[in-house]
C-alpha cells in the first residue's frame, strides 16, 4: 500500500470513482483515438447511470475527452469548453449486462477517419480498467506504456512484437490476447515497463496482416499507425 491508496489522487472532486476515474477514463480513450475527439457517443451504465449526474461524471468523462487532466479546475465546465470546441456529444444510458457498475460504453471519432469504440469501468480511487477495444475483450489500467496491436489472427504476430521488444529492452509487464474468432480480427495488448520508441511503433504497423497499432505512452503524445 502506498500514499496514493491511502489519501487517493489529486483530483477535482467529488468522487475519485465517478469523478477522477470519469475523468481518466476519458483522457484515455482520447489517447487511443489518437486525435482529439470530434463526435462522442456515451452511454452510462449502472451506478454512473443512476448516481453519475449528481457526482459530476457527465462533466468528467468530457473534460477527460477534451484532454483535461483528473486535477483540471476546468472539469466543472467541460461542457461550455466542449462546445467552444466544436466537440459534437450525446450522453444516454446502456444496460451493458454483467460488468462493473461504474462502467461507460464509448464510440469516438475524429470527424474524419479514425473511429474507436471502447468500454471501461471505474474500479475505485481514480482507477480504471479498459476492459473492451473495438468490440474485443481488453484488461488494462492506462498506467503503463501500452501497446494495442489490432491484426489478423495469422501465426508469427506475437514473436514479432516480442522479439522487437527484446530488441529495444522493453521489458512485457502483462500480455493478452484476444480473437473475434479463429482466422478472424485479433487484438493483442502489451503492458509495458519502458517506453516504446516512435520508430518502433511505424515498424509493426507495416508488417503484413497488422490492421492499426496503437500507443499509449505515459506522456501526452499517443500515436496510432493505421
Amino acid at each position: 500500500m502506498n500514499s496514493f491508496d491511502i489519501i487517493g489522487p489529486v483530483m477535482v472532486g467529488p468522487s475519485s470513482s465517478h469523478t477522477a476515474g470519469a475523468a481518466k477514463i476519458g483522457l484515455i480513450a482520447r489517447k487511443l483515438l489518437g486525435a482529439p475527439v470530434q463526435k462522442a457517443d456515451i452511454f452510462f451504465h449502472g451506478s454512473f447511470l443512476a448516481t453519475g449526474k449528481g457526482h459530476g461524471t457527465d462533466k468528467a468523462l468530457i473534460a477527460g475527452l477534451l484532454g483535461f487532466a483528473v486535477d483540471d479546475s476546468r472539469i466543472p465546465d467541460s461542457f461550455r469548453y466542449a462546445e467552444e470546441s466544436g466537440m459534437q456529444y450525446r450522453l444516454s444510458g446502456i444496460d451493458l449486462g454483467d460488468v462493473h457498475p461504474n462502467s461507460v460504453k464509448l464510440l469516438l471519432s475524429d470527424g474524419k477517419d479514425k473511429k474507436i469504440e471502447l468500454v471501461a469501468a471505474s474500479v475505485g480511487g481514480g482507477a480504471i480498467r479498459v476492459t473492451e477495444l473495438d468490440g474485443l475483450p481488453a484488461n488494462f489500467s492506462g498506467d503503463y506504456p501500452t501497446l494495442v496491436v489490432n491484426n489478423l489472427d495469422q501465426p508469427g504476430h506475437v514473436t514479432e512484437i516480442t522479439s522487437m521488444l527484446g530488441h529495444k529492452s522493453i521489458n512485457i509487464a502483462t500480455m493478452q490476447l484476444y480473437r473475434s474468432s479463429k482466422g478472424g480480427k485479433a487484438v493483442i495488448v502489451l503492458e509495458c515497463d519502458q517506453e516504446v520508441p516512435a520508430d518502433a511503433v511505424r515498424w509493426l504497423s507495416r508488417l503484413e496482416g497488422i490492421l492499426k497499432v496503437t500507443y499509449l505512452g505515459l506522456s501526452d503524445e499517443t500515436t496510432t499507425q493505421p
